[in-house]
């Protein structure tokens, strides 16, 4: 039996809510596929840890967590704490020190759960959106000087590699050859951002000289948002700037009916480190302990992270079950539905054990 170490960092907000929901899940597809294990590790890293001590998560942090074969976060953010403190605290140390450059976002319209574009059902909006994960917009280059004063200056610098585009445009191309329709759309602002924007137009032409099954166009970001939200089926696969993808795979979520069921994994495709799985939804003070949170984008979180240990048979059994309880109508309340977190999570858990999943 494989047993995988499991790093589990709930963090702020809902986020304990629901990776004790996914966590709960996994415990029960362990036992039903008898083939694998969990041992998971709780880490108190979070909003509270800094108030308390001025630090999100220790110096030697990453360090702790590179002995585990996955991580499994919750979400960050508090409202009495800066948004820049606790992302730059905690999330991002943690996918830049882990190189975990492609971050991975799939959506789709799960049954019984109605997409707030009219008309538009399952199987007509399934895309897989891929973000650069390490530099972009998000590389933290810049600075302010002249603090207070007429002539404050703030500077935020987009940095883009060769190396970091290629990689994330050579990662894309592969995922798009790997779905049925071999689609790619690749999202860009090369009009107006004539250096960066423009070398990733020029990688991605190159790139796809390897790829000559994959059919791919190219759009500009404002654009693109139009694309999403008019004519959804003519997009499969999606590779977007850090900046960019962030944007649009939360309008993704939206569109497919909530942020409560749209996962996320910080993937180091090369595995010299911990991938990270997380949902998108973010910490959503404003329902935590009410018992109301969505757990289904935690569940396909579960699902994304079991692929990537190589359990690609629990992760379909994990995605089947929460189908079908979605189908059968136990659903939260930001999805129409009057469920609570644990009866959606109870209910998966029986469809897990279940034989026809």
């Amino acid at each position: 039996m494989t047993t995988y170490r499991i790093a589990s960092v709930p963090a702020d907000g809902i986020g304990p809510e629901v990776i004790a929901a996914g966590l709960q899940a996994l415990e029960v597809l362990a036992k039903r596929d008898g083939g694998f294990s969990f041992e998971v590790t709780e880490f108190d890293w979070s909003s509270e840890r800094y108030k308390k001590t001025g630090a999100l998560m220790p110096e030697d942090g990453t360090e702790q967590l590179k002995a585990f074969d996955a991580i499994f976060f919750g979400a960050v953010g508090a409202p009495d704490v800066p948004d820049h403190v606790t992302l730059w605290g905690l999330r991002l140390p943690i996918c830049q020190g882990f190189d975990q450059y492609a971050n991975v976002r799939p959506t789709k319209i799960l049954p019984g759960i109605a997409s707030t574009l009219a008309g538009v059902g399952p199987g007509e909006l399934d895309w897989v959106i891929v973000r650069e994960n390490s530099e972009g917009e998000y590389a933290g280059m810049g600075g302010r000087a002249h603090r207070g004063l007429p002539e404050e200056v703030g500077t935020e610098v987009a940095v883009f590699t060769r190396t970091g585009v290629s990689r994330i445009m050579r990662y894309a191309f592969k995922l798009a050859q790997s779905r049925p329709r071999k689609l790619l759309t690749v999202v860009t602002k090369s009009n107006a951002q004539r250096h960066g924007m423009v070398m990733w137009d020029e990688i991605a032409e190159e790139v796809s000289r390897d790829f000559p099954d994959v059919a791919w166009d190219k759009m500009l970001v404002d654009a693109m948002t139009v694309r999403m939200v008019k004519k959804p089926a003519s997009l499969d696969t999606i590779v977007a700037t850090n900046l960019h993808a962030d944007i649009l795979s939360d309008l993704a979520g939206a569109l497919a009916g909530s942020l409560g069921v749209a996962p996320t994994a910080n993937i180091d495709p090369e595995r010299r480190y911990p991938s990270m799985f997380e949902p998108i939804h973010g910490s959503a003070f404003d329902i935590t302990g009410k018992g109301i949170a969505n757990p289904v984008a935690t569940f396909w979180t579960a699902s994304q992270m079991l692929d990537h240990l190589g359990e690609p048979k629990a992760a379909r059994r994990l995605m089947r079950a929460v189908e079908k309880v979605c189908a059968d109508g136990i659903l939260t309340p930001d999805v129409g539905g009057t469920a609570n977190t644990a009866e959606v999570t109870d209910a998966v858990c029986e469809a897990i054990r279940g034989d026809n999943i």
